[in-house]
């Protein structure tokens, strides 16, 4: 059996690691972003498909699964990496553009997983990932937004994995807390240290670690963060 893959979200980062983890196992790899012109290295890597999507609209999500059903077939893993990122003072902030925010990270996080999870039972196995952030255990000024859509996030992914579990769909989510480093000239180290940033390929270990655990010892949260990070 050939086990397939679908990422939600997929960038140049974390995504791309997973995928050409996921690749060299086996996998067949489906990749959905809003932008898929940047995807087009990692689809060569991994010989993976890709298609457009938003993950704040429901149809958008709705024709992305129809996609995979028919160019993938039954998928073994889905995870959600999608993220609608936004900054600025409470009293500054755009109520639309916060709906807008919300909806991608949180709402299509839940859209993403009611989906796989609908293909999952009648198959009666498989795994769903949520990807998370530091703002999933704490929020931040001028990031409320991001906090939101991440706490619920976790949320969901919290109940998912007490719901699916028993019926053999492994739910799991996975705090990244820290910054994921874009090569080795990234800006970003602190103080010149090694291992300031997170390595996207250290992470994608992780993941694929996590699926790979037996049924009997599933983790459903893991945190992962750099050495140095100050708690």
């Amino acid at each position: 059996m050939t086990n397939s893959a679908l990422i939600v979200g997929a960038g140049r980062g974390l995504s791309a690691a997973f995928a050409r983890r996921l690749s060299d196992n086996g996998y067949k790899i489906a990749l959905a972003a809003r932008n898929i012109d940047k995807l087009s290295s990692i689809t060569s890597d991994c010989n993976a498909i890709c298609k457009a999507c938003d993950c704040s609209d429901p149809q958008s999500i709705s024709e992305l699964y129809e996609w995979t059903d028919t160019e993938l077939g039954d998928l073994s893993l889905v995870l959600f990496n999608a993220s609608g990122r936004l900054r600025g003072a409470i009293e500054t902030l755009k109520s639309d553009e916060v709906k807008k925010a919300i909806l991608t990270s949180c709402y299509g996080g839940f859209m993403v997983g009611q989906e796989a999870a609908k293909r999952m039972l009648g198959l009666g196995r498989g795994a769903i990932f949520f990807t998370g952030a530091s703002a999933s255990l704490k929020g931040y000024p001028k990031s409320s937004p991001f906090a939101i859509s991440k706490f619920g996030l976790r949320g969901l992914a919290q109940s998912l994995a007490r719901e699916l579990a028993p019926k053999n769909i492994h739910v799991a989510h996975f705090v990244i807390d820290g910054g994921i480093s874009t090569g080795d000239a990234d800006p970003r180290n602190i103080n010149g240290k090694k291992d300031a940033l997170l390595e996207p390929d250290a992470i994608a270990d992780t993941y694929f670690q996590v699926l790979q655990q037996h049924r009997s010892a599933w983790s459903w949260e893991v945190e992962v963060r750099p050495w140095c990070e100050n708690f």
